[in-house]
């Protein structure tokens, strides 16, 4: 069942639940834009979905993976760790702004600091979750359905 983060309220119920992503770690990412190339080759260039999907793993017993889905995609920073470090993500950050919604993988953050923060930021027109049971590990999450 997925669950819609519409308010302030909504988020900060959210982040409570989940203890603000707290000993956590982005899995995977899966992106549909809405273009195609058909078997034709003709081209339908229109990003019309623009449909982000995050799979974040945790360590809790309690919710242990959740998805993230990010409709009316703007843009993603994407500011991965490199094998010298580690990656978990300690604190979040969700921000609603000016008709959007930001996801920081730092906690902490103001609305001010949005556009200076050097690591990992999503915005987009809507965010909703929900959980992810029996699903944990290295196994990849989003297969291909072909």
């Amino acid at each position: 069942m997925w669950n819609e983060i519409m308010n302030n309220n909504d988020i900060e119920k959210f982040m409570k639940r989940i203890c603000y992503f707290h000993d956590s770690c982005i899995k995977e990412l899966k992106y549909l834009s809405g273009a195609f190339v058909d078997e034709y080759l003709a081209i339908y260039p229109v990003n019309d979905q623009r449909i982000l999907i995050v799979a974040i793993q945790r360590q809790f017993e309690n919710i242990p993976m959740i998805e993230l889905e990010f409709s009316g995609l703007k843009y993603l920073k994407l500011i991965p760790h490199d094998e010298r470090y580690t990656c978990e993500i300690l604190d979040a950050t969700i921000i609603l702004k000016n008709n959007c919604i930001y996801w920081c993988d730092c906690g902490g953050l103001s609305e001010s600091e949005l556009s200076s923060y050097d690591g990992t930021v999503i915005c987009a027109s809507k965010l909703r979750w929900r959980t992810i049971e029996k699903c944990m590990g290295q196994k990849e999450f989003y297969l291909p359905t072909a």
